[in-house]
């Protein structure tokens, strides 16, 4: 299967989260899953690299307009530059199932147009996995701020850890949005 991992450009190896990255490609590599990301630096370069070093295929979707401004992360396969990043966003979300680490705006735009194809049944059945507790933390705010329903939320699935994501590949069920583990 592909899977795509988004995740935040700005976290660096000495982070837990760029840790948890690496182990989430490695474990994607060992499991004979396709890694896609968005191919640069942070917590992309950490996902290509376990998947790299797990001797995976590593595919970065990166774009045209950042050449020479961005250099992608040396552990792809493969570099596929989209001319546009909404022609990038549309080849990350062709994938078997969606996967997203901690990020900031680019992660939770990629994330919502997903969802959003998602609710509107422009994309197929895609299981979208947000991964830790800071997700867990925005799906409440959205079923609190935001004109959603339960079977709105139940296309996201926030799980704990990178473990739990990777068990939950491929799994085009509706689950619950926030595991138990994550309510007060």
């Amino acid at each position: 299967m592909k899977v795509t991992v988004f995740g935040s450009a700005r976290l660096g190896e000495a982070t837990a989260e760029y840790q948890d990255a690496v182990r989430l490609g490695t474990l994607l590599a060992q499991a004979g899953h396709t890694v896609m990301s968005g191919g640069y630096g942070g917590l992309m370069e950490a996902v290509s690299r376990g998947a790299h070093e797990a001797g995976g295929d590593v595919v970065g979707i990166t774009m045209a307009a950042w050449d020479g401004r961005l250099v992608p992360n040396r552990y792809l396969s493969r570099q596929l530059a989209a001319e546009t990043l909404f022609a990038r966003i549309e080849q990350l979300i062709k994938a078997d199932s969606l996967i997203a680490l901690p990020g900031g705006a680019g992660t939770l735009g990629e994330v919502a147009l997903a969802w959003n194809l998602l609710q509107m049944k422009l994309i197929p059945p895609t299981p979208v996995i947000l991964v830790g507790s800071g997700w867990a933390t925005m799906v409440e705010a959205f079923r609190s701020n935001l004109i959603v329903n339960e079977h709105d939320l139940a296309m996201l699935r926030v799980v704990a850890g990178v473990d739990e994501a990777v068990a939950a590949v491929g799994s085009a069920s509706i689950e619950p949005a926030v595991d138990t583990a994550f309510r007060g």
